[in-house]
């Protein structure tokens, strides 16, 4: 079963173990225009494969495929612990679920995602998420 970590616990994670990976599942507009988590500290890269394709806004049928031949070749495979991050922490949920579902036992989400909830001004980045917690990352 899937379960949500808060990005703080993430990134310690990340840190204690070399062979975990983050996945970021957002589309590349959003990678591009909004960012990305930088790993470089800990010598890590983040896996970007969107979990749905943009403006379509459709589930890629083929997506864990793509993730499977992402991750070839970096030692990862079902035992990797692998942390989905997205927007907010719906599609990575989906995302994680997906890869559990295909026999990848150690998948979590992270909660609040990248950017985290809406704030009372419809903005985000303030409240929750990646950002908001003042962990590295960088402008696609």
């Amino acid at each position: 079963m899937v379960g949500d970590l808060d990005v703080r616990d993430v990134w310690e994670r990340l840190k204690a173990d070399p062979a975990s990976v983050l996945i970021d599942v957002r589309t590349r507009a959003e990678w591009t225009f909004v960012g990305l988590p930088d790993l470089s500290a800990l010598g890590k890269r983040v896996v970007t494969v969107e979990w749905q394709t943009f403006p379509e806004n459709s589930v890629d049928p083929a997506f864990s495929d793509r993730l499977k031949a992402a991750l070839a070749g970096s030692g990862s495979d079902t035992t990797t612990n692998m942390y989905f991050i997205c927007r907010s922490g719906g599609r990575s949920r989906m995302a994680a679920e997906a890869m559990e579902a295909v026999g990848f036992g150690h998948c979590h989400n992270v909660a609040d995602g990248f950017e985290g909830p809406l704030d009372p001004n419809r903005h985000r980045g303030r409240l929750g998420g990646w950002k908001a917690a003042g962990l590295a990352w960088a402008q696609g």
